[in-house]
């Protein structure tokens, strides 16, 4: 195996204080976490992790950064360990010489990622600390079908979120060790459904931002997320731009004697009115009563005649088709 330069791993002089050590590897740790990375680049940011949790083991430990700075490689060759003889419990004076004095597992945070950090924590989510800095904001997509956009009513969809790390308890470490679970993030990725109100004029390509659901911040707060809207063709309505097609079901006496039909537009129902002797693939044009545009504009429907027979005829109305059939057919023959 490639001997790993420890110091050129994370990016640090190899006379960096303890503190510039953390610091860049927490920076590191939270950049190259495999669960932060797209899919097709998780398998080298496992890598990498792994690498820079390595080069932070060492370095972080005062006795095996000595041994790496005098022996490079072969640092770990010859070094000497002893069995614990038995279990011994710690008392409370050596609990907090260990972790920093009577503030308990905050003044150990923050020896372990400065004093800052103790102060953020005593400050709570909404303190101004130096180091506490917004998420970043997240851009996605999520398809409507045209359906669903003017129906309105909710849309659910996931988004990846994150919650602190149930192993360490957003430590980062368990004991003296990276959390194998987080890798020392603190917090596990995880997805999270988001139910979404359609707005009404929702159109295509229409963005929303939708507050604290983008990044999560290093102490402050999270990003947003902005989602664009895509308005795609469905069963029922065909999308062209902002214009819609549907089809209009007419019986054939409606097409030939005119009659007026039902509707369901962006904007409500609108009442359909078919003109007399109106042949099957008629388009009659609704104007404005497609999807929103910028600037307060709309589309045009276009709704597309086909004939079609009710589900139940009487006695009378299947008598008068034949007739009719029988006419059409008589007419045909001459």
């Amino acid at each position: 195996m490639k001997f790993q330069d420890y110091y050129e791993s994370l990016g640090v002089a190899r006379d960096a204080k303890p503190e510039e050590v953390k610091k860049a590897y927490r920076k590191l740790a939270l950049k190259w976490h495999p669960d932060r990375q797209p899919e097709e680049k998780r398998a080298q940011a496992e890598l990498t992790f792994k690498r820079i949790s390595e080069a932070y083991e060492v370095l972080s430990d005062p006795e095996k950064r000595a041994k790496y700075d005098r022996f490079g490689e072969h640092w770990k060759q010859g070094q000497e360990f002893t069995p614990p003889r038995g279990e011994r419990t710690m008392s409370r004076e050596e609990f907090e010489r260990a972790f920093g004095g009577r503030g308990g597992f905050s003044d150990f945070f923050a020896g372990l990622f400065g004093d800052q950090m103790r102060h953020d924590f005593a400050e709570g989510k909404d303190g101004h600390g130096a180091f506490r800095e917004r998420g970043a904001d997240v851009h996605a997509e999520l398809a409507l079908t045209a359906t669903q956009a003017i129906q309105r009513g909710k849309s659910s969809f996931t988004v990846p979120a994150t919650t602190p790390c149930p192993r360490c308890g957003e430590a980062g470490f368990v004991g003296q060790h990276v959390c194998p679970t987080c890798g020392g993030v603190g917090a596990v990725r995880t997805e999270q459904r988001v139910e979404l109100t359609i707005p009404a004029g929702v159109r295509d390509g229409l963005e929303l931002r939708l507050k604290g659901l983008g990044e999560p911040g290093e102490g402050g707060p999270s990003g947003d997320l902005y989602l664009t809207l895509r308005i795609v063709s469905d069963g029922s309505y065909r999308v062209n731009g902002s214009d819609l097609e549907t089809d209009l079901e007419v019986a054939p006496w409606d097409a030939l004697l005119g009659a007026k039909v039902e509707l369901r537009t962006p904007l409500g129902v609108a009442t359909v009115t078919v003109p007399p002797e109106t042949p099957a693939g008629t388009r009659l044009r609704l104007r404005g009563q497609g999807l929103a545009e910028a600037e307060e504009k709309r589309g045009d429907l276009n709704a597309v005649v086909r004939l079609v027979l009710p589900k139940s005829l009487s006695p009378r109305q299947r008598e008068l088709l034949r007739e009719l059939a029988g006419r059409v057919d008589a007419g045909a023959e001459r």
